[in-house]
């Protein structure tokens, strides 16, 4: 199972899924009206490293983070 948090003002609960790469995460979180803004625009790490890729093989154990960008002032 692969462990998916979701950081700063997405107001979602942690996910445990059974998924092998970003592609199949990216497919159920399309599903949710919520998430679809958030996808287009947040960060994604794996493992606490920042990736570029969907392509990017998941194991059980990963740790996914979608970060959504943040303003200050």
């Amino acid at each position: 199972m692969v462990r998916v948090e979701f950081l700063g003002p997405i107001q979602k609960k942690p996910l445990e899924l059974d998924i092998t790469n970003l592609n199949e995460l990216a497919k159920i979180l399309q599903e949710d009206k919520e998430m679809q803004q958030w996808l287009e625009n947040s960060a994604v790490a794996v493992n606490d490293t920042l990736v570029s890729s969907r392509d990017i093989a998941l194991k059980d154990g990963d740790r996914v983070a979608l970060l959504p960008p943040v303003c200050g002032g």
